[in-house]
């Protein structure tokens, strides 16, 4: 079953590390990233720019809205994701505390629902 591991953090505490503790951080995910495909569960993971990058859109009434940053203002803002695939919830919740951001931030864990499961025809 498919897990996507959300990592949400605040991202002024990324904007203050030194060099070194950006390097070191790097690596570990890194690592991580290694360990994760060697054990044959890694399906797709990526880091995404600060939020002041996003762009939120809305479509109401069959109007689109698109507004420039994020719509809602939280501490923590989503900074990466991992999408795994491993048995159960168990497992996936075992790979997300090995995360080096569980260290710093909070991984939501949940699972994927594929849309061939609630849409059939959307194959």
């Amino acid at each position: 079953m498919e897990y996507l591991l959300m990592i949400y953090g605040n991202e002024a505490r990324a904007a203050e590390m030194t060099p070194s503790q950006a390097a070191e951080m790097t690596a570990a995910f890194g690592a991580y990233t290694e360990a994760l495909k060697e054990a044959g569960v890694w399906r797709a993971g990526a880091r995404l720019r600060p939020v002041n990058t996003a762009t939120t859109v809305r479509a109401k009434n069959g109007k689109t809205e698109v507004l420039n940053g994020p719509f809602a203002e939280t501490r923590e803002q989503l900074g990466g994701y991992y999408l795994i695939d491993v048995p159960d919830l168990d497992q996936a919740l075992a790979w997300a505390a090995r995360c080096p951001a569980a260290d710093y931030a909070g991984l939501e864990v949940r699972p994927i629902w594929p849309m061939h499961e609630y849409a059939p025809n959307a194959r």
